[in-house]
């Protein structure tokens, strides 16, 4: 029982991490394409909240509950796909945590220029751009770690 629970949360944790990345991602950019101030502050007030609320938790959550199921498993952590899974956490983490900090800063312009009455500024846009291409690897590594979890007893045996 144990095992099957923490096979659930880890389950659903994922689930959160990657829906809620992909859903930040498009209500971010779709309200930056349109241009519309006002959206723009209040989506980039809200996908702040989400990274805090939802997101970080999974983060923690993740590590915790691979780790108690490797061990349940008796998983040895020189595994490839394990050692492959951690490495992509990782990088994925390094990504994460510039992207964290961007949409802080984002929020802060998006509020501040509009009580300000001020357009957007190009350094609104540069930190857009960069927080996107920060997004793509993390996304590929969250599909990579996903495929690793799903196929690892078939990808070296």
């Amino acid at each position: 029982m144990i095992y099957l629970s923490l096979k659930l949360i880890h389950i659903i944790s994922a689930i959160i991490l990657f829906g809620l990345g992909a859903g930040t991602v498009f209500y971010k950019i779709m309200a930056d394409k349109s241009g519309d101030h006002a959206a723009i502050a209040v989506t980039s007030r809200h996908v702040v909240l989400a990274d805090w609320w939802f997101t970080t938790p999974t983060v923690i959550i993740q590590p915790v509950t691979g780790f108690l199921l490797a061990q349940q498993l008796s998983v040895s952590f020189s595994d490839t796909w394990l050692l492959g899974s951690i490495a992509l956490y990782v990088v994925t983490g390094l990504c994460w945590l510039p992207v964290v900090w961007l949409q802080i800063r984002m929020r802060d312009i998006a509020v501040e220029s509009l009580a300000q009455g001020r357009p957007l500024p190009s350094l609104y846009g540069y930190y857009s751009k960069l927080w996107l291409w920060l997004g793509v690897p993390a996304f590929f590594g969250m599909i990579g770690i996903t495929t690793l979890m799903v196929f690892h007893n078939s990808l070296w045996s």
